[in-house]
């Protein structure tokens, strides 16, 4: 064990060594310096372990020194390889060129920031003569295009860019001189005709302007000091909506987030805190807060009670599924159209999409998790000829306008303003709309959390255990009371209610997850974050139309949550740590 560790340890220095020579940000450098010089192992291995990977979403993590992070020469080696698998899959890649977007997080302590990244990935296609198309200030994600189809990347250009990359590592001549691209032909900026062009897009999701010319509803939008207020303000103007009230003191992009612990309005009301304030002040009802880059989109209520109900993204896809669906109705008579009409969501989300396309008749689709999946397979249905009306996932994204094929924070926050304005002409709030959409489809509760863990094999053991529950190659029969009807295995390709027990959807051998079908109509799914020491679970009940007991769904659904919890993670066992508020 000792000469492993040894030879580990020698092959970390290496790494770390080699580093040095490359690196020329002197905050980087430094840091790796003095690791070296105190011959820091752990610490080494937290920078050296093993290069940032993709994920659900591109190549993700923490800004930092050394392989694993985000930092100026792992974006010079990252694009370096890009650029390589670009030459070698576009012939016309000098003709056509690469946008480039940045948004407005920072990091002191390594020197790190969205828009240093943005030029040195520009200097790096520049020096090999493509044409760079660098927005000229910050812009919400939904801005900038992804593979040549509008979607992020998927097999195989992840696992070939990756390649790549580790191909490239060392820096090219000029890869550090990005004062250089400044004077060249080649680069551009499209920020005025993206602008132009988005804000024309997405009116064509705006259905009742003469509504909201003259609707009372108030709104509050906060940006969570990212990128999303000048978007979001323009977005209502496009509408025809008054601007909302910005939360001023999270309105600027500010990198340090100094107002919230956590910018991500994913988490809950300890974001809102600021905003629920606004709210009263100003009498707003409605609360619109976006993530930091803009491509998220949170909503909250006031309800009659004075009590803020905030909307979780499976909520929200229920309303907002429904209420495209309505507009796209009212727009097509024709009843054939609806056989060409798609919807989709990530199979950790709401079927509650599927349960409306039941009953009306449209198509809908489940796809991993991501909205890579999702984009691309949005695409490919758009060049069928269907129409993609909607995609969501649980995680507050939301993709309301086929003109952006990812998520979109801005797009979503304005149609949700045009429906809330809507449903007000009809007295009705959004949470009585989303009640009313679930006596018409049916209830779907859904619960979801996670546990983390930050040792690899406590959670390679959690999952290998469930596969061989009762004895070899044998998944569990039950969960406490509750008995398990079907077994979807993503990470081995096993389906049991397929005939020839083979998974339709794409399986992943690097990450887990394993989805259970309950014999009371529950579902949860069990899965690895492909960015973040976290093991989740995502859990849903559905009851057909009619079933309108809440709160004995909800307890049952508890219930069940309690019973997976025990039996499948077994938190004191396997010393996972509970998500706190």
């Amino acid at each position: 064990m000792a000469a492993q560790g040894s030879a580990g340890d020698a092959a970390l220095r290496r790494e770390a060594e080699q580093w040095l020579q490359w690196d020329q940000n002197p905050k980087t450098s430094a840091i790796v310096k003095e690791l070296v010089a105190e011959g820091n192992v752990e610490e080494l291995q937290k920078y050296f372990g093993s290069r940032m990977e993709f994920g659900t979403a591109g190549l993700r993590a923490a800004m930092g020194a050394g392989i694993s992070h985000m930092n100026d020469l792992t974006i010079i080696q990252t694009t370096q390889g890009f650029c390589r698998y670009l030459e070698k899959n576009f012939s016309d890649l000098k003709n056509r060129g690469v946008v480039i977007g940045f948004d407005a997080r920072a990091h002191l302590s390594s020197g790190g920031s969205s828009k240093r990244f943005a030029r040195l990935a520009a200097n790096t296609f520049i020096s090999q003569g493509v044409p760079v198309y660098l927005f000229s200030d910050v812009t919400p994600t939904p801005f900038v295009v992804y593979w040549e189809n509008g979607a992020q990347i998927i097999s195989p250009h992840d696992k070939g860019i990756s390649q790549a990359i580790e191909e490239n590592k060392e820096p090219w001549p000029q890869a550090w001189d990005d004062k250089q691209i400044d004077s060249s032909a080649l680069l551009h900026d499209p920020y005025a005709t993206i602008n132009k062009e988005y804000f024309k897009d997405i009116q064509k999701q705006c259905f009742h302007r003469n509504i909201n010319k003259e609707t009372n509803l108030k709104f509050v939008h906060t940006s969570v000091h990212g990128v999303g207020h000048k978007f979001v303000q323009l977005a209502f103007k496009a509408f025809d909506l008054r601007p909302p009230f910005a939360v001023p003191e999270q309105k600027d992009p500010d990198p340090e987030f100094p107002t919230v612990k956590y910018p991500n309005p994913e988490e809950g009301k300890g974001v809102l805190t600021l905003s629920f304030a606004l709210a009263e002040k100003d009498g707003a009802k409605i609360i619109l807060a976006n993530d930091p880059d803009a491509d998220r989109l949170a909503v909250a209520e006031k309800q009659e009670s004075g009590e803020w109900k905030v909307f979780s993204g499976n909520e929200l896809g229920a309303l907002l599924g429904w209420w495209i669906f309505t507009c796209w109705k009212k727009q097509n008579r024709d009843a054939c159209a609806i056989k060409d009409v798609y919807m989709l969501s990530s199979t950790v989300s709401s079927k509650i999409l599927r349960a409306i396309a039941l009953k009306e008749g449209f198509h809908f689709e489940e796809t991993l998790t991501g909205f890579k999946w999702m984009g691309n397979r949005a695409k490919q249905l758009m060049d069928q000829g269907k129409a993609v009306l909607f995609a969501f996932e649980e995680a507050i994204g939301y993709m309301c306008c086929p003109a952006v094929l990812d998520k979109d924070g801005v797009s979503a926050a304005v149609i949700t303003a045009e429906m809330a304005s809507f449903l007000a002409t009809r007295n009705l709030s959004l949470s009585q709309q989303l009640k009313a959409v679930y006596d018409e489809y049916g209830f779907h509760i859904t619960k979801a959390s996670y546990f983390i863990c930050h040792d690899p094999k406590v959670i390679q053991q959690l999952f290998d255990n469930l596969r061989n529950y009762d004895g070899k190659d044998t998944y569990p029969k039950s969960c406490g009371r509750f008995k398990v009807s079907g077994i979807r295995d993503l990470t081995t390709g096993y389906d049991s209610s397929q005939p020839d027990l083979k998974a339709i959807l794409p399986t992943s051998k690097s990450s887990q997850m394993i989805t259970f079908t309950f014999a009371n109509g529950g579902v949860a799914t069990m899965r690895t974050s492909g960015t973040e020491p976290k093991i989740k679970y995502y859990s849903e009940l559905c009851a057909p139309p009619g079933n309108s007991d809440v709160e004995q769904l909800k307890k049952e659904l508890d219930e069940l949550v309690s019973a997976l919890e025990k039996h499948f993670f077994q938190p004191e066992k396997n010393n996972l740590q509970r998500k706190t508020e």
